[in-house]
């Protein structure tokens, strides 16, 4: 397993992320995939708080143990809820970090994050106050380095060139092209992108044809689309799940691509993918049935 570093200043993570969200809510199961990414190099391991009402985290807390230390963990804040009720509010209010900072530390059983991330984002929130509470919590060794969870531009673009942001994860695939336009804007600010939905739902793995039947449509692909790009990817060389993972980690702005997993088949497959993976041109011959694409909301 490959690594890159994270940001400018940040630690170096591997190319495969776990993303922790799928992870089965039974604490022996949740240790096997975790444990299985473990020992095949992963590092970077990404929750929220947000996830499952905080038990995600618990879950992942327990499966690390003792090997707490040779991880990169990453987790976010910003989405509060209330016990009994259903939903949640967003509050990305100094008081309400400060307090879930060490609601997560506990549930991870650790002592330090090392990845802190804004989990959202709108224009009217007030970034700077988020950034300097964020500082605050680098200097009283809570959090090490912070990042920022969004998509849109007048929000994660402010953040990271007024901070010392290492990261933004947003969504990047070869059917959700839209992060392409910004990533330079990205790295010039001294931050890299962690991508989630690599894999678009799985309709970038060998279960291609089968998701695309079962999904009435994928953003801007109607369910007929992604059919017959599904039979078009057939017609390639090497399997669509590797050239998925590829495609994202093409760019060197990208750090890592974070998949999910509800087994161990299914990172064993990621993990295949990832071993197997194609050349550029091939890797361009796939992205040549995509368009490229632009985020059409919050550009300003």
């Amino acid at each position: 397993m490959k690594t890159r570093k994270l940001g400018k200043t940040g630690p170096d993570i591997s190319e495969i992320g776990l993303g922790c969200m799928s992870l089965p809510d039974d604490a022996l199961q949740a240790e096997r995939i975790v444990s299985a990414a473990l020992d095949a190099g992963i590092n970077y391991f990404d929750t929220a708080d947000l996830y499952m009402k905080g038990r995600n985290e618990e879950l992942l807390g327990k499966a690390l143990g003792s090997r707490r230390a040779d991880i990169v963990l990453a987790t976010k804040v910003g989405n509060r809820w209330t016990d009994g009720k259903d939903g949640w509010e967003w509050d990305p209010s100094p008081a309400h970090i400060r307090k879930s900072v060490r609601d997560s530390l506990k549930r991870l059983g650790t002592d330090y994050i090392d990845v802190y991330q804004l989990h959202g984002g709108t224009a009217d929130d007030d970034l700077e106050a988020v950034i300097d509470v964020f500082e605050e919590l680098k200097r009283e060794g809570l959090i090490r380095h912070y990042g920022i969870s969004s998509i849109r531009p007048n929000v994660f673009l402010p953040f990271l060139k007024n901070s010392s942001a290492v990261s933004n994860m947003m969504q990047y695939s070869l059917l959700d092209r839209r992060p392409e336009e910004w990533l330079g804007d990205i790295s010039r600010a001294g931050a890299s992108v962690v991508a989630r939905g690599p894999l678009a739902k799985g309709l970038l793995t060998a279960e291609s044809e089968q998701r695309a039947e079962q999904m009435d449509g994928y953003l801007s692909f109607t369910s007929g689309e992604l059919r017959e790009l599904s039979a078009q990817f057939r017609l390639l060389p090497g399997n669509l799940h590797g050239a998925a993972l590829g495609f994202v980690l093409e760019n060197k702005t990208v750090a890592s691509a974070i998949t999910g997993a509800s087994s161990e088949e299914q990172l064993k497959e990621t993990l295949r993918a990832y071993d197997n993976l194609p050349d550029s041109d091939t890797v361009r011959a796939y992205a040549a049935l995509t368009t490229e694409q632009q985020y059409e909301k919050h550009r300003e």
